[in-house]
């Protein structure tokens, strides 16, 4: 508290020093504020003065002041009123306009008006009541701008379902000049080229044509470089009546281009209808009900009508429409940005190929006209092709076209049968006369035939061939080029094609052209001298064989020395023919022969035999003789065999009509006359009847009954039984059993011979003698046949 009392008394101090420090300028100002207050005072009088005489002047002032007030307050009034009206009719003029565009159903412009009045001018206007009547009205101008554009779209769906077809043939037919425009290169290529450079050349035409712009990809690329372009040019007319569908386009000329396929639709709905949507914020609803009634549309146009098979016009048209939607898809595909996309079209044609390719089967194998095939086989590889140039896989068509193709070999074996039998049935099988060389050189145009000798010869002379030869050689190279139609544009190598033509042939020559033949040299009612012509016939062809490889390999440009060539079978074919053809007239000589011998009439219990050979037996010598005058032109040893044959068959029914079971008894007279009449075919292997033989090789075929008649007439039974089993016996070809049969027929006639004259003594004990006699050459012949047997 003491020091709290000093510091009170420090701070007093210094206060009273700095209060008398200050004192004499406090009074100073005390003096000069006494001053101030008397000034201030008269200055107040003269305010005072001065403001009454200003209020009193400025009372006129004031009254134009607040004129003047009310003039600016009426201006800002008619100023905003102006702004605001300002702001209003912009909104109430684009209202009119989006009516307007309602009402010429300018739809996709309406919706464009519509967003813009939406976001633009209302919300400057929004506190208007006006404003909110026209944004109530908003969504039903929408929705009701929708229900439109939707009605457009399903009218140019229905549309394009029912003008695919038109569609499509354009399109295919845009891809058909492009074909002409390659087969015209093809034939310009093989006239300029020499043989030697046409395969190579023919290889490489393939890459070059394909390096040709296609007319239709022109148009294409053009359309859709135009598309954003033409979809604003469209936007901002009015839509017609038939902005939703096919525009109408005349037929133009051949002569004419070919419009685009694109060119014949309008699509400007879809982009109208997919712009809106997208607007809307509705695009995916759209790209669905597009895609749905697209898929629907698809299965409608690949079900194919039950008849399609019964003409080409029905396979086109089914062509047609399905070119036709893949034609629109690929369109709206490059046109806009993701209504379709190209998983969605591989799926699309994933489903129309299998369909389409299980509806060819189907129905191409109700096909019987090669023709029809062959057209049919064209028309899909233009559909193939077309649909190719728009960027689809079709090398499962191509596939199919191969399975076809062997159902086109087998319609054209079938037509060529047909054809082949009309040949063999109408022709008369006869050497072909000629008699001027026009004619001669015609049928050597015809047919690959040389013969020195022949062109020698003056006219009129014969070809060695009938008629069937050239035809049935000109059938094949016509079936070769049938094949080698279908081979082309199929996208196949030349060795492909070399083996499919060569496979095909093989079976026409092996198959249909053998049974043909087979079927004419089994006939009844075939002659010898027809089956002669066979031969002959059949011989030329097997050597035209060689020609006709080398016209297959000329018309493939494939070498026959190319590794797995395949050979032709027509060299077997013809060999086969004509062994059956032999063969056949080998059996028909027989039964000519048998013929003969069913008219024979033996008196086998004759006491004598008559002074010459039998009638029939000289009948059918002369048949023989004039029929082997007809074997001079057969090739090889047909005509040796046939006569052999014929001698041995002969040979062998005349031994077994001597010991037929029928014949009991069997007098020396009536062997005697038997004798007679094997002399007489005796006489006629002698004479020589074909060439060739040598010499006694024909007789042989009569050695059997020769040694056994001679064994009986002779009646050399001492020599027979002594030398029987050696190779130097004179009878070597007597069989026992044989000589036993005969020798008991021979008995027989004796015993009843011995009975009707038994009043004669000497001549009773000579026959039986002579019984006695053959009783013991029977026993010592079953003695023989007993010993062979054991």
């Amino acid at each position: 508290m003491e020091k709290l009392e000093a510091r009170i008394r420090n701070h007093d101090r210094e206060i009273e020093k700095m209060c008398n420090f200050h004192y004499q300028g406090f009074v100073d100002s005390i003096t000069e504020l006494l001053k101030v207050r008397g000034e201030a005072q008269k200055l107040k009088n003269q305010v005072t003065d001065t403001n009454r005489k200003l209020q009193n002047e400025g009372k006129e002032l004031i009254i134009a002041m607040e004129e003047l007030k009310q003039c600016r307050l009426q201006q800002r009034n008619i100023s905003a009123t102006v702004d605001k009206l300002t702001l209003c009719l912009p909104v109430l003029e684009m209202y009119s306009k989006l009516r307007e565009q309602m009402k010429s159903k300018r739809h996709y412009p309406a919706l464009k008006t519509l967003e813009h009045l939406e976001h633009t001018y209302l919300p400057r206007v929004s506190h208007y009541r006006f404003c909110k009547v026209m944004l109530d009205n908003i969504p039903k101008l929408r929705e009701e701008i929708k229900e439109v554009s939707m009605s457009d779209l399903k009218d140019f769906l229905e549309s394009i379902r029912k003008h695919s077809d038109k569609i499509g043939e354009t399109a295919m037919k845009q891809d058909c000049r492009y074909n002409q425009w390659k087969i015209i290169a093809k034939i310009v290529f093989s006239l300029l080229l020499s043989p030697n450079e046409k395969a190579q050349q023919q290889r490489n035409l393939d890459n070059i044509v394909s390096q040709h712009p296609r007319i239709s990809s022109g148009k294409k690329s053009k359309k859709e470089a135009c598309a954003s372009s033409d979809l604003e040019v469209k936007n901002t007319s009015p839509m017609s009546e038939q902005d939703s569908g096919i525009l109408d386009v005349e037929d133009e000329d051949e002569d004419e281009e070919v419009p685009g396929a694109q060119d014949l639709v309008d699509f400007s709905p879809v982009y109208r209808c997919l712009h809106i949507y997208s607007v809307l914020g509705a695009r995916e609803t759209f790209e669905n009900y597009y895609r749905k009634q697209r898929r629907k549309q698809a299965r409608l146009v690949l079900q194919p009508p039950s008849n399609m098979h019964e003409t080409l016009d029905g396979y086109r048209k089914y062509f047609n429409q399905i070119v036709g939607f893949f034609v629109v898809e690929d369109h709206i595909l490059h046109t806009t940005q993701g209504l379709v996309n190209r998983a969605y079209i591989d799926e699309l044609w994933e489903m129309a190929l299998s369909k389409t390719i299980a509806a060819l089967r189907t129905h191409s194998s109700y096909c019987s006209d090669p023709s029809l095939v062959l057209d049919l086989k064209n028309l899909i590889v233009l559909f193939a092709d077309t649909l190719q140039g728009y960027g689809f896989p079709v090398n499962q068509l191509f596939d199919m076209l191969l399975e076809i193709r062997d159902q086109y070999s087998e319609t054209l074996l079938k037509k060529w049968s047909g054809v082949f039998r009309n040949i063999l049935d109408l022709d008369n099988y006869s050497p072909i006369p000629v008699t001027n060389e026009e004619i001669y050189k015609k049928i050597v145009g015809q047919f690959p035939f040389q013969d020195a000798e022949l062109e020698k010869q003056p006219f009129p002379k014969k070809f060695p061939f009938s008629e069937f030869v050239p035809k049935v050689y000109n059938q094949i190279k016509e079936f070769i080029y049938a094949c080698l139609k279908f081979s082309e544009d199929l996208h196949l190598s030349s060795t492909e094609v070399d083996d499919m033509i060569r496979k095909s042939t093989n079976l026409l020559l092996t198959r249909t052209l053998s049974n043909s033949l087979q079927n004419v040299i089994k006939r009844k009612n075939v002659g010898l001298t027809e089956l002669v012509q066979i031969i002959i016939n059949t011989t030329h062809l097997e050597k035209s064989c060689k020609f006709l490889e080398e016209f297959i390999t000329n018309i493939t440009n494939v070498l026959p020395e190319t590794v797995h060539t395949t050979k032709l079978y027509g060299t077997t074919t013809f060999k086969d023919a004509r062994h059956a053809a032999e063969e056949e007239i080998y059996t028909n000589l027989n039964q000519k022969i048998d013929q003969f011998v069913q008219l024979a009439d033996y008196d086998w219990m004759a006491m004598e035999a008559g002074s010459k050979a039998s009638d029939y037996l000289v009948d059918l010598i002369g048949f023989l003789r004039s029929t082997f005058a007809v074997f001079t032109h057969l090739p090889g040893k047909v005509a040796q065999t046939a006569c052999m044959s014929a001698c041995k068959h002969l040979s062998t029914s005349l031994m077994q009509l001597l010991l037929e079971a029928e014949v009991r008894q069997l007098s020396l007279g009536a062997l005697q006359q038997f004798n007679l009449d094997v002399e007489e075919c005796e006489q006629f292997a002698r004479s020589g009847p074909v060439p060739g033989f040598q010499g006694d090789t024909l007789q042989l075929a009569f050695i059997d009954l020769r040694q056994l008649l001679d064994l009986f007439i002779q009646w050399d039974w001492s020599t027979y039984l002594a030398d029987y089993g050696q190779p130097t016996c004179k009878y070597l070809r007597v069989n026992p059993t044989t000589a036993l049969v005969l020798l008991e027929k021979i008995s027989r006639v004796m015993r009843d011979t011995s009975r009707k004259n038994n009043v004669f003594a000497q001549f009773r004990k000579n026959e039986r003698d002579k019984q006695k006699l053959i009783d013991t050459v029977a026993k010592q012949l079953r003695g023989l046949i007993n010993s062979h047997h054991s």
